[in-house]
């Protein structure tokens, strides 16, 4: 049985917890409103990291392609900021 005092994995602990006491995990899944995909996911990561592995992370990884030089980016923002009516 799993605990977690975080009230962002609570819903996600209740799953595991649910599915250990029923002992079934399609009838837990169900009852939560949960794929089964899911959790299988939730499980692996409890496996593999413990609790506090349910804690979303972000996974996007940033795209440099919509970045611009540093020295433009400032060059902008002071713009920006010394004539704000311009837009």
């Amino acid at each position: 049985m799993y605990q977690a005092n975080n009230p962002i994995i609570k819903h996600k602990v209740g799953l595991l917890n649910l599915a250990e006491e029923l002992n079934n995990v399609s009838k837990a899944c169900k009852i939560m409103g949960v794929s089964r995909d899911t959790f299988y996911r939730y499980q692996e990561l409890v496996n593999d990291g413990g609790i506090d592995a349910l804690i979303n992370q972000n996974r996007r990884v940033p795209n440099v392609k919509n970045r611009v030089d540093e020295q433009i980016e400032s060059a902008v923002v002071e713009y920006a900021i010394e004539y704000p009516a311009h837009g």
